[in-house]
C-alpha cells in the first residue's frame, strides 16, 4: 500500500515535576513527510482537556529514507500565575501543504490521543523505531545518544545500535538499556516504563571520537527473531555540518537599490550558513587610487553577517571608469595562508583583461586544508585559455601533502558545453560540482536533476571546480538570487555546493 504524503511517526507526552511545586508538560510530536515538492507547511491541530483547539506549526529536522522527511513539533506548558492548568490527555489530527495539495492524518477519522505523562506512543506499524534523534553533531562533539522504543510484545531480550563511522567498511555494536525508571530519570516525570500502550524507550551511547558522521540502525532480538529498523534500508545517519561553498559576481556596483541587494545578500549567507564565499566584480571606490575599504562590497557584505568572517580582497583593474574592480573570499574560519596573482598576461589596471585570482588555504575541522581560488576569467576570445592554465598550474604548485581539496570558484565566462568549459572539466582534472551533485530546478516545479545531468536553461558562466583526487564530495546544490530564491541580486545567479568527507 502507498505510504500517505504525511504519516505520525511518534508521540511525546511528559509532565515533569518543578522544584517549585509545580508542573511542566511537554509535547512532542514526529511525523514522516513525503518530499514531494521544496515547499511545505506541517501542522499539528490539538487539543488538551479544556476542549480548545490550537496550532501548532512543525519544523523540519532532517532527511529520512525512501524520500521522505523528519519534522518535529514541539510545544512546553507550565502552571503559571493565574494557575492555569496543564493541557492534560491530548487529541490530535496532522495537516501539510505542499504542492498546491492538502494532506491529511486523522488516524483514519478517529484522530489521535495520547494520556497525559504517559511518555511515548508510536504510530501503528513501527514495532521498533528510534525516537527524539537528531541528524547532526554539534562542535567537537563524538557521542551519539540513542533513544529506542519497542513494542513490548516483541518481548525484547537485547536492543542495540549497529553503526559506522567509516561508511560501513567497518561496524561496531552498542548496547542499549532498558531503565524501568528512565522518565523519571531523564525528566523527571511520572511515566511508566513500559506504559499503557504497550511501549518501552531502551536508551544507549555510540562513541566515535573524531567521526564526522556516523551511520547505524537498531535491532531488537526477541526470544525467536530479530527486528530491526534501518530507515527504509539507507540507514540513519547523525554528522557534523557540511561545507558550504557558495560563489557570486556582484556586478560592481551596477545594481539598481545596491546597499539592499547587499545586505539580502548577507542575509542569505547567513541562512544558508555559508562557510565560504567567492566574490567576483567586487569593488570600492578608486578615490585617487588609495581605494576606499570602508566601502568595499566585500567588506560591507562581511560586516552585515551574523558570524564573523574573514575578508581576502585585491583588485584587478578599474571597472567601469570608477571603481577598483576585483576577486574576494569571505571565510568564517581564518585564512592558514592568503596569496594573490595575476593569471593573465597584463597587469593594467587600466586593462580590462586584467585578472587577479585570489586564494586562501582554510582548515576546516573534519575536512583538513582547502585551496580555494576565487577567480573571474576572461571569455574564450579574450585569454580565457591561458589565463585558466596559469591558475591550474599555480593550483598545482600549491597543492602538497596534506592538501584535501583545491576548489576554483568563480565567473570563468564559459558555459557548459563551451571549449573552454570542456578544458576546464576535461584534461585539466577539474569536475563541475553544481553539475556533479544535481540540482533542483528553479523552472520546472522543482524537480531535482540527476548527478552530472544540467538543465537546458542553466548555461552558467559560474562555476566551482573540484581538482580530482579531493578528498571532499559534493552531495547537494543550489541556485540562489533568482526570481524564486532570495531575489536577483545580480547580473548572475549565485550557486552554493555543500561538502562532506568521501
Amino acid at each position: 500500500m502507498k505510504a500517505s504524503p504525511v504519516q505520525l511517526l511518534c508521540v511525546e507526552n511528559v509532565i515533569s515535576r518543578q522544584r517549585n511545586g509545580g508542573g511542566r508538560q511537554t509535547l512532542t510530536f514526529e511525523i514522516s513527510v513525503a518530499n514531494l515538492d521544496l515547499t511545505k507547511r506541517v501542522e499539528v491541530h490539538w487539543e488538551g482537556e479544556d476542549s480548545e483547539w490550537r496550532m501548532l506549526p512543525a519544523a523540519y529536522v532532517g532527511p529520512l529514507g525512501g524520500g521522505r522527511e523528519l519534522w518535529r513539533a514541539r510545544s512546553v506548558h507550565e502552571v503559571d500565575g493565574e494557575d492555569r492548568p496543564l493541557p492534560g490527555d491530548v487529541r490530535f489530527i496532522i495537516g501539510c501543504w505542499m504542492g498546491g495539495c492538502e494532506h491529511w492524518d486523522a488516524h483514519e477519522g478517529r484522530g489521535y490521543e495520547i494520556g497525559a505523562d504517559t511518555g511515548i506512543r508510536v504510530a501503528d506499524g513501527h514495532q521498533v523505531l528510534p525516537v527524539m534523534t537528531l541528524p547532526w553533531l554539534e562542535g567537537a562533539q563524538d557521542v551519539l545518544p540513542v533513544a529506542v522504543a519497542v513494542r513490548q510484545a516483541l518481548h525484547p531480550q537485547r536492543v542495540f545500535v549497529r553503526w559506522s563511522a567509516d561508511r560501513w567498511r567497518t561496524t561496531q555494536d552498542s548496547p542499549c538499556y532498558f531503565k524501568r525508571r528512565h522518565w523519571d530519570r531523564a525528566h523527571w516525570s511520572n511515566a511508566r516504563n513500559p506504559n499503557k500502550y504497550g511501549c518501552a524507550i531502551w536508551v544507549g551511547q555510540v562513541h566515535a571520537p573524531g567521526a564526522y558522521r556516523i551511520e547505524y540502525a537498531v535491532a531488537c532480538e526477541g526470544a525467536h527473531h530479530t527486528l530491526w529498523a534501518n530507515n527504509a534500508g539507507e540507514n540513519y545517519t547523525a554528522r557534523h555540518e557540511r561545507l558550504k561553498v557558495l560563489t557570486l559576481n556582484l556586478h560592481c556596483n551596477q545594481e539598481t537599490d545596491q546597499d539592499r541587494k547587499l545586505t539580502r545578500i548577507a542575509h542569505a549567507i547567513d541562512e544558508l550558513r555559508a562557510d565560504i564565499v567567492c566574490l567576483q566584480e567586487v569593488c570600492e571606490p578608486i578615490a585617487e587610487g588609495r581605494g576606499d575599504p570602508a566601502a568595499n562590497t566585500a567588506h560591507v557584505i562581511a560586516s552585515r553577517l551574523g558570524r564573523k568572517f574573514e575578508v581576502h580582497f585585491e583588485h584587478s583593474h578599474i571597472g567601469f571608469g570608477r571603481f577598483l574592480e576585483g576577486c574576494a573570499i569571505l571565510s568564517r574560519v581564518g585564512f592558514k595562508r592568503r596569496e594573490s596573482a595575476y593569471v593573465s598576461r597584463s597587469g593594467d589596471l587600466n586593462d580590462i583583461h586584467a585578472r587577479k585570482v585570489v586564494m586562501g588555504t582554510i582548515e576546516f575541522p573534519y575536512f583538513g586544508a582547502v585551496d580555494i581560488f576565487s577567480a573571474h576569467l576572461s571569455w574564450w576570445n579574450g585569454g580565457f585559455r591561458e589565463q585558466f592554465e596559469r591558475l591550474r598550474r599555480w593550483a598545482e604548485e600549491l597543492r602538497g601533502p596534506a592538501t584535501a581539496g583545491t576548489l576554483l570558484c568563480g565567473d570563468f565566462n564559459v558555459p557548459p558545453g563551451s571549449e573552454g568549459y570542456a578544458l576546464a572539466t576535461g584534461g585539466a582534472g577539474y569536475e563541475d560540482q553544481f553539475a556533479r551533485a544535481g540540482v533542483p530546478s528553479t523552472r520546472q516545479g522543482g524537480a531535482a536533476a540527476g548527478p552530472g545531468e544540467l538543465r537546458p536553461e542553466q548555461h552558467r558562466l559560474d562555476h566551482l571546480l573540484l581538482r580530482g583526487g579531493s578528498s571532499l564530495q559534493a552531495v547537494a546544490a543550489r541556485e540562489v538570487f533568482t526570481e524564486s530564491d532570495y531575489g536577483r541580486v545580480s547580473d548572475h545567479a549565485g550557486y552554493l555546493v555543500e561538502f562532506e568527507p568521501r
